[in-house]
Parts: structure tokens; sequence; C-alpha cells
């Protein structure tokens, strides 16, 4: 018997998590990778005009794999109408010949699962496409990020990530996939990737809404699915343990009406222990082994946030040391100005601004070199180019509880 119907904010969400396991299954099952996910959307249309109406099933994703894999063989179908029987036998071939099979994971036949979403992640980070086509067309494919939101992940325009995604794509059109032997070249791609899906979902880059629990959610699953795979890789186990230590703090980031509560701010009683201790257990497993990482010294960073019972007892110089190797690992704008607010709380403020002044060009169009220059500003004593800092801020951002709480702090600095 199906549930009563729901609100249909409530049923795009559903459609919203199961649309990479769907697309999954369908490429296990029969590659063809293109129009698998032409099926699939015409799966998600035709779910979203009945299910509000007639209720959801006891299944959704079961009733989507079968909505789409109709779809998907009827076009197969009459495509292969017009070929050779030779041909058409070769399309029809069972699923093994296209199943890409995780080093570890069970290659025999299984029914659909959750675990499709991990077998597309490592699909779209086929070697065959450069590195950010393989992230652009995984947040597509597997996080349903928008393109938008994918560009600004990455800090370039629309335009252009939506070039680079439909690039992707033809690159993958009707490809099969068989078992590849080089996980270790789509491994950087694929952290890469659950990074960046799991930041989406920890602090959304538009909307009304602060985060994006699903998202982070689904993030720290597949990052879970990937540790079991690969126990001993020190950088999977790093990235696990770094969204655990940050989505421990998740319930403490807003308030009661949604507002962005500052780290500094936040009620540290009201972050998830559990998750801590196993962040904190993951990140002293990972680090004396072999050589470090970014993902392990990011978490280390966090793993001191969090053991730090309150803002004036978190150990600054530590954070400083830690942040000084990540920018030779990983020199990249994001970190050196992350580090930049650790030299300020280490060495001033001021110290702190002319750590920024490099970093111009390179995240002039993002909003978060504004909000850092205006709080530096603000404790160094300099109201007036504070709070025009976080209007500019403010004017930067698509994300409402981030608008709201830079434009209050600049109001707080007004005359």
């Amino acid at each position: 018997m199906s549930r009563p119907p729901r609100r249909t904010t409530a049923t795009e969400d559903l459609l919203r998590r199961h649309a990479p396991q769907v697309l999954g299954a369908l490429v296990r099952r029969y590659g063809h990778f293109d129009a698998a996910e032409d099926a699939v959307q015409e799966a998600l249309l035709a779910a979203a005009g009945q299910w509000p109406a007639a209720g959801v099933p006891d299944n959704p994703r079961g009733w989507l794999i079968r909505v789409a894999s109709r779809r998907l063989t009827d076009a197969l179908r009459s495509e292969e109408a017009r070929r050779r029987r030779e041909e058409r036998a070769a399309a029809l071939a069972p699923r093994d010949a296209f199943w890409v099979s995780p080093p570890g994971a069970d290659g025999g036949d299984r029914a659909p699962s959750e675990d499709d979403t991990l077998t597309l992640l490592f699909l779209c980070c086929h070697p065959d496409l450069t590195p950010p086509s393989q992230i652009a067309l995984t947040l597509r494919a597997v996080g349903g990020l928008t393109t938008a939101e994918i560009a600004r992940a990455h800090l370039v325009p629309e335009a252009t990530m939506a070039q680079r995604i439909s690039r992707a794509k033809q690159k993958v059109k009707g490809a099969r996939f068989g078992r590849p032997d080089n996980w270790e070249e789509r491994l950087p791609a694929v952290l890469h990737v659950l990074y960046l899906i799991f930041n989406e979902g920890y602090t959304a880059t538009s909307g009304t809404t602060l985060q994006r629990a699903e998202l982070a959610g689904e993030a720290i699953r597949l990052a879970r699915t990937v540790h079991r795979l690969l126990p001993g890789d020190c950088e999977v186990t790093g990235l696990l343990a770094l969204m655990l230590l940050t989505d421990a703090r998740r319930v403490a980031r807003t308030g009661p009406h949604g507002e962005l509560v500052p780290l500094d701010e936040q009620d540290r009683g009201l972050w998830d222990k559990a998750a801590i201790d196993e962040g904190v257990a993951l990140v002293t497993e990972a680090l004396p082994q072999h050589r470090l990482g970014p993902y392990q010294l990011r978490a280390a960073i966090a793993a001191v946030h969090d053991e730090a019972p309150s803002p004036d007892s978190t150990d600054w110089h530590e954070i400083l040391g830690l942040y000084d190797i990540l920018v030779r690992l990983a020199p990249g704008p994001v970190e050196r100005l992350n580090r930049a607010v650790a030299v300020a709380m280490v060495h001033g403020p001021r110290a702190g601004l002319t750590e920024l002044d490099p970093l111009e060009a390179e995240l002039a169009t993002g909003h978060r070199l504004d909000a850092v220059r205006a709080h530096l500003l603000e404790r160094a004593g300099d109201p007036e180019a504070a709070r025009a800092a976080y209007e500019s801020a403010a004017a930067k951002t698509l994300s409402l509880p981030e608008q709201r709480y830079l434009r209050a702090r600049a109001a707080r600095l007004t005359p």
C-alpha cells in the first residue's frame, strides 16, 4: 500500500536523493551513460507528475529504476532496430560487460542498492576525462548540484562550467565501462568530488537555508563506503575524519530562525561528541602513517577546533603550524585565506590583513575574502572600513543566511 501523498517539496527532495542511485543502477546494468541519464530524467519527470497526487510508492527507488529501465530499453531497441543483429547482441549484452567494480567490491550479480551511487562516482572519474571534467560531471550526476552551484564551487563563470559539463558528457557518450585497474588514478578526483559535495551541503552557496544536510550526509555515506573499500589509504581516512569533525558542529551553526552562528559564538554543548570522537580517532590513526596529505592536515585542524572547550582555549599556534604545512602541499587561495585567519589569531589582525593582499586577484569574485577582511578590520579597530567590507561581502553571496549575517555585522558598525 502506498503512503499518503506528500507535499511537492518533500517529493522533490526524495527524487533528488534517489536520482544518483537510479542512474548508477542503470549504467551498471546497461552502460550507455548518456542514454541512461536521459531515461532517468524521464522517470523523474513521471514521478514528479504522479507522486504528489497518487502518493509515494513503498519502494520509490525501485519504482524509478523500473520506469527508467523501460525508457532506456525502449530507446535502445529503437536504435538497435536499425542495426545488424550482431550489434544488437553487443548492445544488449549482460550487465557484467559494463560493470565498474571498486576494489574489494563483489563483482557478482546483485540487486540495485545505494552502492550504485559509488559505482557512478568512480565511473564519472574515468581517466579519459580531465580532472576538472571528472569533478564537474560527478557533481552533476552524483551530487545533483546545478551548473550554477558547481561553477561557484570552482570559482568560475557559469557559462564556462556549462561548457565543461557538456564536453564531459560528449566524451563519455555511448561509452561502455569495463573493469579498470587504475583506481589510484581516479581516487584523487573522487575524494575532491566528495569534498566539494560535502562543502555544498555544509554551507550552501545559494538559497534560503545555510545548510543542505541531506547533501552533506550523502557525502559522508559515500566517504564511509570508500573508506571501507580502501581502509589503508590515509587520505581517504583523512577525508572521512574531516567530514565528521566538521559536520559535528552542524546543529550549533544556526540559530532558532536559521540564522548563521559563527564558530566562536556557537554553543559547544550542541556539538556531536560521538562524531568528534570518531573523527579524532580516524585522524590519529592516519597522521603517523606514510606521507602527509591535505585531507589529513585539514582534519587535524578541525580536530584542534573541536577539542577546544572554548574559543579562548583554541590552540591557534598549532593551527597555524598545520596551515603552514598545508599551504606547502596545497597552495590554493582558500587554504591561504584560512591561514591568514590563523596568522591574525596568533600575530594580530594587521598581520592577517597583510596576508590577504596577494589573494585579491584569485578571490575577487567570491565573498569570503571580503568577509575575512571585514572581520580583521573590525578587530583592528577600523569600523568604517570593516562596514564597507561586510557590505561588499553581502552583495557577493547568494546565500540568504550569509547575507543577513554580514549585513547585521555591517549595521552594528554604522554610526
